[in-house]
C-alpha cells in the first residue's frame, strides 16, 4: 500500500488540488487534521479529500469550527478565522467532522493531530518534546502535524535523546529499526519559510517515506481570503511560508 499522507489543509483548495495533482499513484489518503480553519474553501475541501478512501483525523481548528473548542483559546487572527468557518460548514461537512478522532493507530503506526501526549494543542518543535513524548505511544512509527513544519526526530534509545532531521533530505527516508516522530507539514499554510505546499507519501512495501513540495497559485487563495474578507495576516503569510 502507498499513502498519501498530509495535514492542515486549512481550507486552502488551491494548495490542495496542486498536492493531488503532483502526488504519484496512492492508495488511501492519511489526513493529520485541520482540514478547515484560516483559508476560504472548507467545505470545497472536506468534499474533495472524500473522493480517495480516507483516514483522518481532526485538529484542534476542525473542532473550533464545530464549536468544541472556546476561541478564545486562539489568537485574534485564528478567533475570527475560526467564527467565519463555523458560519460556513454545510451539515454534511459538519457531520463529517464530528465522526472524525483526534488519534489513531493503523498497525505499527500511530497519529496524532498534535502530539501522542495532547492530541489537540501540543506542538512538537523541539528534541526534548519529543523525547517526550515517545512515552506516550509504543509503536515504531508516530505521524503529528500541527507546527506546519517538515520534520522528524528519531529516537537514540541508549544515549537517551532524540536526532532532529529537517527536510529536504538527500533520498527517500527508510523507516526502522529506529522509534520516529515525523511530520510531513502543512498543505494550506507552511511555516517552514518555503510557502510550496507541503506532503508526504509513505510506501508500506518498503517502508520508505519521502517528503515533497509542489508550488500552487498562492495568489488565489489570498485573492478568494480577500472576498471573504479574512485577516489580512493570513492572507499575507500564506507567500512567505510563515
Amino acid at each position: 500500500m502507498r499513502y498519501l499522507i498530509i495535514s492542515d489543509i486549512h481550507g486552502n483548495l488551491a494548495a490542495l488540488e496542486a498536492v493531488l495533482a503532483d502526488a504519484p499513484a496512492f492508495d488511501t489518503i492519511w489526513c493529520l487534521g485541520d482540514l478547515v480553519g484560516y483559508g476560504p474553501n472548507p467545505n470545497e475541501c472536506v468534499e474533495r479529500v472524500q473522493e480517495f478512501p480516507l483516514l483522518s483525523l481532526a485538529g484542534n481548528h476542525d473542532w473550533a469550527a464545530l464549536g468544541k473548542l472556546d476561541l478564545r483559546s486562539f489568537n485574534a487572527d485564528a478567533r475570527e478565522a475560526n467564527a467565519w468557518t463555523q458560519s460556513e460548514l454545510t451539515p454534511a461537512v459538519r457531520e463529517f467532522l464530528i465522526g472524525l478522532p483526534t488519534h489513531t493507530q493503523r498497525d505499527d503506526i500511530y497519529m496524532a493531530h498534535a502530539s501522542p501526549r495532547e492530541p489537540l494543542w501540543e506542538y512538537i518543535l523541539d528534541a526534548n518534546l519529543a523525547y517526550a513524548n515517545f512515552a506516550h505511544f509504543s509503536t515504531s512509527i508516530c505521524l503529528v502535524g500541527h507546527t506546519h513544519i517538515p520534520l522528524i526526530f528519531e529516537l537514540d534509545e541508549q544515549r537517551k535523546r532524540c536526532r532532529t532531521s529537517i527536510p529536504p533530505l538527500p533520498a527517500p527516508l527508510t523507516l526502522g529499526p529506529s522509534r520516529m516522530i515525523i511530520n510531513p507539514g502543512s498543505v494550506g499554510q507552511p511555516r517552514d519559510g518555503d510557502p510550496r505546499a507541503s506532503y508526504a507519501i509513505l510506501d508500506e512495501e518498503d517502508m520508505s517515506w519521502e517528503f515533497r513540495r509542489i508550488a500552487y497559485p498562492v495568489e488565489i487563495t489570498q485573492e478568494r481570503m480577500r472576498a471573504r474578507d479574512l485577516p489580512r495576516r493570513l492572507i499575507d503569510r500564506l507567500e512567505l511560508g510563515r
